[in-house]
């Protein structure tokens, strides 16, 4: 795993990073190529969300008919 190097950062930059507040570096490192797990954009996830959600519907309606056939 690769690490940056802290060398010539400001320490205003480093007492906002440490802190609450937070600068938009750290949140940035989620999308980079330097952060670890699968890559799969918001696009991929929102469909794949959404045929399951569909998916789970249909089951739910096929066994609705299923009981309704049966009995």
């Amino acid at each position: 795993m690769r690490r940056r190097r802290l060398g010539g950062v400001s320490s205003s930059v480093n007492s906002s990073a440490g802190g609450g507040g937070g600068s938009g570096n750290n949140m940035l490192r989620f999308y980079t190529d330097d952060s670890p797990g699968l890559k799969i954009g918001p696009t991929v996830v929102l469909f794949t969300s959404l045929c399951f959600i569909g998916f789970v519907a249909a089951l739910h309606v096929i066994g609705k008919f299923y009981r309704f056939k049966s009995g």
